[in-house]
């Protein structure tokens, strides 16, 4: 199963249901929620979110909205490592560049925004709410979308061995952290 996390723009476009958008966003929503994808939202993105539905359709809805979409996406954590990750970017949108790291610590396949522009040098792949649906939806394939890629960062912060390549030959080392 294909791991997305979602920015902030997509989330608000279902959810908000803003034209011309919604459409595409709601079915991606619809592909989490019946298991095509695993989705998460960026931790940082959790707070916003809630205080633009509040905005827009008061307390009350905001706490729903909010209490549903955690019943069907998972949170990418947003710590002093991904915060620290996203700094050595070096992007203009610090926002754009947190949903990054978060998504490469949480080993996500793609982020899926709007703005697919503003993540051109991310360490995953990022696609419109469109090209999400057609990656989805093919049947063949790897199961990554970025397997041949691979992160190290990600694979370090989950203690996997990674590959190394050293004179053209691939070594195995472990990533887990040596207290010592």
């Amino acid at each position: 199963m294909r791991r997305i996390l979602l920015d902030v723009n997509v989330l608000l476009d279902a959810v908000l249901e803003r034209q011309p958008h919604a459409e595409a966003a709601t079915r991606i929503w619809t592909a989490v929620e019946t298991g095509r994808a695993s989705g998460l939202v960026p931790a940082h993105g959790v707070t916003t979110l809630f205080y633009l539905f509040a905005r827009a359709r008061g307390g009350a809805a905001a706490r729903r909205g909010v209490g549903h979409l955690l019943t069907v996406f998972g949170v990418a954590a947003v710590d002093e490592s991904v915060l620290q990750r996203a700094l050595t970017l070096g992007w203009a949108d610090f926002e754009d560049a947190v949903c990054a790291a978060a998504a490469e610590a949480a080993g996500c396949d793609l982020i899926v925004t709007r703005d697919a522009a503003g993540f051109r040098s991310s360490p995953v792949d990022a696609v419109d709410p469109s090209a999400a649906l057609a990656l989805l939806d093919r049947k063949s394939g790897p199961e990554r979308i970025s397997e041949a890629r691979g992160s190290v960062y990600a694979a370090r912060r989950r203690g996997r061995p990674t590959e190394e390549r050293h004179g053209g030959r691939r070594t195995a080392r472990s990533t887990a952290r040596n207290p010592g």
